[in-house]
């Protein structure tokens, strides 16, 4: 089970590098807005014309995306009350201390993408050429909830639990289609924040099995 957990968290790795890599070598056309660049332009631009531009969903999955961050400060708050009561970070549940790490890469992969450009999005925002691979709230989401699901399946196994798991793949599930249908993003952007999500989020698991198997 171990075994299989690496391999098919190497595989998302080079996956994900491989699609990068493609991304920026095949089919390159800089007739975007602003004349920006980008790769697989055939498709995209294809999808996009077909799709257009939909706000609405756009602005329900910026809200949606809330939730996924106050989640993450709930299990903030429970590594803290863990770490006063019993005094000790050592003390502290090591899936605690992981996911807390976990969340600082994600947020360190987030800020990468923004630094080194991919691609711009397909539209202005608010009249600015804005970073759009991978999509941020696409990679996020399925991180954040993706991680809480994991956790609560681990350590805090109840009913109320159950039905958060539930609502988490609701929102990963509708912001993933809302993100794509908004038109904010290439239809590469949102390939690129499920890969790149899926390589952290079994990376994390991995991590997490590497000590006792999880249910």
């Amino acid at each position: 089970m171990k075994k299989r957990n690496l391999i098919i968290t190497f595989l998302l790795l080079v996956s994900s590098i491989i699609f990068i890599v493609l991304l920026k070598r095949v089919d390159i056309k800089c007739n975007a807005v602003n004349n920006s660049c980008i790769g697989f332009a055939t498709i995209n631009q294809f999808i996009f014309d077909k799709i257009g531009v939909n706000m609405t969903w756009y602005t329900i999955t910026d809200w949606l995306g809330i939730i996924p961050i106050l989640m993450s400060m709930v299990y903030a708050i429970v590594g803290l009350k863990q770490l006063i009561k019993r005094k000790s970070i050592k003390k502290v549940d090591n899936e605690i201390i992981i996911l807390g790490i976990f969340y600082i890469i994600v947020i360190s992969i987030y800020v990468l993408f923004e630094k080194y450009i991919i691609n711009y999005r397909p539209i202005l925002m608010n009249g600015f050429l804005e970073a759009s691979f991978p999509s941020s709230h696409t990679l996020m989401t399925i991180c954040l909830c993706g991680s809480s699901i994991i956790i609560n399946n681990r350590l805090f196994k109840n009913k109320f639990t159950k039905i958060v798991n539930v609502i988490s793949l609701f929102i990963i599930i509708i912001t993933i289609i809302g993100r794509f249908i908004s038109g904010v993003h290439w239809f590469t952007d949102i390939i690129g924040g499920i890969l790149i999500s899926s390589f952290l989020l079994m990376s994390f698991y991995s991590i997490l099995n590497l000590n006792k198997k999880i249910d």
